[in-house]
């Protein structure tokens, strides 16, 4: 007898483990990974086997010492498809939900096709079963056959003529014969009989043109590579640090450490190339892949159709075609955003996160898993190697670097070609201000742009507008109201128009002039990207320029980041203006000026990680300007000039970045000192979820102090800084731990037994990228 452990989909915390099911003998397609469909209680569920295993039927005992009563035990009623992940793929959903405390089902989908699953569908007082939405999909073609060379047609016979002469042309879709012909399935038939056709049924890939369909192959016998340039020393020493992890198969992490232009991209071809050769396959991580399609050409111009994409403007059919060719074998190397890491790639020898510092690659619902992490264990349970690029890496992978032995970290400290970094100009607009200039523009960006535009070249500006714009600012002398023992700004709430500190629950009222330098003109900070582009049309009236705005607003269609970036690259002088967006993968020869509108959005939110992205954004932006034979400048607005993480990214100096952040880290208990768990709770009744949160508070101090001791620390229970979101009321509890401390292995038993609330959601978010 066969058992198989399944997992239910059912997304709640109290299913913590996979239960016991017998395996009929007439079910011999049941496989590790498969939907199957089971008794549960008094209804049906849909299950994935994560594990099977073969028993003596005639031996009870084989039952009881695992655990299962042969009275209660019942059976899988149906397989409902093949195979969605291996072994470790089972492993990984495991890891995952106990890493970040989640429902163990939400973690088995991460591996399923998109929309290509069953599901059970509530309807009264039933259960119903709904067969996946999305599958494959064949298209028929016909080509002449071996009999058609000879074969006179009827005089009476018109379609049976009209089609041979088609088809004298070439093959043809049997949908286009019938656009063209009408109805000629039957006369298809009749030809095949006599074999003067021949049909064959093809799969059609979505997202392709109709002339592609099926020709798979055939592109891939004739493609030719794209060239590959001359490696630098500093490229040939980051392969030759891949290659040796690579060797070594034991999970090894090699950081990539590259200025702007380094010629990363080409290390991470090479590294492929190799993989590909010993008969592994690779996944290449990008922060959000429908931003940069520069990269996926280059991918594709270099590996062809063995590459597969996959990204969230894509359709759900179209992803699932990609997700199929992967499974099987067909394409060895994906491209995609976070999700693409559990796609079904066989043999497995080589991931890659590029951009590794970025926030996106922390996923903001359950399961709340760190890509950069979860790669780490993939490679570490496979014998592969994790490669992480950046040019500004997150504080995180540097300190595992020096920490770690099997984190290398390679310095790619100078352009590919030779060309040296744009100067970097701070521009205090807060002495803009007080001289009596008014425009968001300063008169240095200003007189840039028109001579910029006049030598009919390109500039990217760059609007800081993450946040919400709530904090305040004086214009006269940059000061930003701050709690006195937390060194962070100061939260405005319009309700009793009070600024409040969302770490301690310090409370002040809002002053009517600066406490600084009297002036009255303290106000919310933050400009919209169309306010922007109205005055910088305005700026540039008379020039001719063309100013192509990318924002959540013009990027919302299917294909429009790559539309604009067209348009922008068509263009003789224009301006692309964007937000953070357009800060990364972009490369074009002619940018020869980067400005950034307001370099202070992120720097006074009130988040422990505000002044390294603040860093890393002016670093990233800036290497946009002359990436070829231009030189490049940038200059960066800012109403804190003398901010540390400002001048230090103007500098291009890390060193003098991290000098000062890594005490106020240590100082203040924040990572890569600790590790930390953000427990939020939320719902539409504030009271109740304050008082759930209250009373969560309670019990995680409690649990925390019986199982980890004193060098643990819990923060009572606050409002988050967003304390009202889309209608729901949001409290946080935040948990911190010595380095190197299990955080989930002492909350996990709590929220497992912790019985779910009708009104109040809670969620623990481990490793948090943000406390917002």
């Amino acid at each position: 007898m066969r058992l198989a452990q399944i997992i239910l989909d059912i997304p709640t915390q109290s299913l913590d483990t996979a239960y016991t099911y017998a395996v009929p003998d007439d079910l011999v397609d049941a496989e590790v990974g498969c939907a199957v469909l089971v008794p549960f209680g008094n209804r049906q569920a849909i299950g994935y086997a994560v594990a099977l295993e073969e028993v003596d039927a005639e031996d009870a005992s084989a039952l009881v010492v695992r655990g299962v009563d042969p009275v209660k035990l019942k059976a899988v009623q149906r397989v409902l498809s093949h195979s969605y992940f291996d072994e470790l793929g089972a492993a990984c959903a495991h890891y995952l939900s106990e890493e970040y405390i989640a429902p163990l089902c939400s973690c088995v989908r991460l591996f399923t096709p998109p929309g290509g699953v069953p599901r059970m569908v509530h309807t009264g007082k039933y259960w119903r079963l709904e067969e996946p939405q999305i599958g494959p999909v064949d298209d028929r073609w016909v080509r002449l056959g071996p009999a058609a060379a000879g074969f006179e047609p009827k005089k009476t016979a018109v379609k049976q003529k009209a089609i041979v002469d088609a088809l004298a042309s070439g093959e043809l879709r049997v949908a286009e014969l019938s656009m063209e012909l009408g109805s000629v399935s039957s006369v298809l038939k009749t030809l095949a009989e006599k074999e003067v056709v021949v049909l064959e049924t093809r799969r059609r890939l979505r997202g392709t043109g109709a002339g592609e369909a099926g020709s798979h192959g055939a592109r891939a016998e004739s493609f030719v590579p794209s060239a590959k340039p001359d490696l630098t020393c500093g490229q040939a020493k980051a392969l030759e640090a891949i290659d040796a992890a690579q060797q070594r198969s034991a999970g090894d992490v090699v950081l990539v450490d590259g200025v702007t232009g380094s010629g990363k991209t080409e290390v991470y071809l090479r590294a492929i190339e190799t993989t590909l050769a010993s008969g592994l396959g690779a996944i290449v991580l990008v922060p959000e892949i429908s931003l940069t399609p520069q990269t996926v050409a280059r991918f594709r111009g270099r590996f062809g159709d063995t590459v597969a994409v996959m990204h969230s403007r894509m359709s759900q059919g179209e992803r699932y075609d990609q997700w199929d060719l992967i499974r099987s074998g067909a394409a060895r190397v994906v491209v995609g955003a976070r999700s693409a890491l559990f796609t079904p790639m066989p043999d497995l020898g080589l991931i890659i996160i590029d951009e590794e510092h970025e926030g996106s690659y922390k996923q903001d619902s359950a399961p709340r898993y760190v890509a950069r992490d979860v790669a780490a264990w993939m490679v570490a349970e496979r014998g592969a190697t994790l490669v992480l690029g950046s040019a500004t890496p997150s504080i995180e992978t540097l300190y595992r670097c020096d920490k770690y032995d099997n984190w290398h970290r390679v310095v790619l400290a100078e352009r590919a070609n030779g060309k040296p970094m744009p100067e970097v100009t701070v521009i205090d607009m807060a002495r803009e201000f007080g001289s009596g200039h008014r425009s968001m523009f300063s008169r240095k960006l200003t007189k840039a742009l028109i001579e910029t535009i006049e030598a009919g070249q390109k500039a990217v500006l760059l609007l800081n507008q993450r946040g919400f714009a709530s904090f305040l600012l004086c214009r006269e002398c940059g000061f930003v109201p701050e709690c006195p023992s937390c060194s962070t700004s100061l939260t405005y709430h319009e309700k009793g128009s009070v600024l409040v500190c969302h770490h301690c629950g310090h409370k002040e009222p809002v002053p009517p002039v600066c406490p600084e330098c009297g002036s009255p003109y303290l106000k919310k900070f933050g400009a919209g990207t169309q306010r922007v582009e109205a005055e910088l049309v305005s700026v540039l009236e008379g020039t001719g320029a063309r100013v192509v705005r990318m924002d959540a607003d013009t990027t919302s269609a299917k294909g429009a980041h790559q539309k604009l970036l067209e348009e922008f690259a068509s263009a003789g002088a224009a301006v692309l203006l964007g937000t953070q967006m357009i800060a990364k993968g972009l490369d074009f020869d002619d940018v020869t000026l980067v400005g950034v509108i307001n370099a202070d959005t992120m720097l006074k939110l009130p988040d422990f990680r505000s002044a390294e992205r603040t860093f890393s954004l002016i670093e990233q932006v800036a290497g946009r300007a002359g990436r070829a034979d231009l030189p490049g400048r940038v200059m960066v607005q800012t109403y804190w000039a003398d901010s540390c993480a400002i001048q230090a990214a103007a500098t291009y100096d890390r060193a003098l970045f991290l000098k000062d952040e890594l005490p106020k880290r240590r100082l203040l208990g924040y990572p890569p000192y600790v590790r930390m768990a953000n427990v939020l709770v939320w719902g539409k009744d504030e009271s109740e979820v304050e008082c759930a949160a209250r009373e969560l508070s309670a019990d995680i101090e409690r649990t925390v102090l019986e199982q980890a001791g004193e060098q643990w620390s819990v923060l009572p229970a606050n409002p988050c800084v967003l304390s009202r979101l889309r209608g729901t009321y949001r409290w946080h509890i935040v948990v911190k731990a010595p380095m190197g401390s299990d955080v989930s292995s002492v909350l996990l038993p709590l929220f497992r037994k912790r019985k779910a609330s009708k009104t109040v959601n809670v969620a623990v978010d481990v490793d948090p990228h943000d406390m917002l």
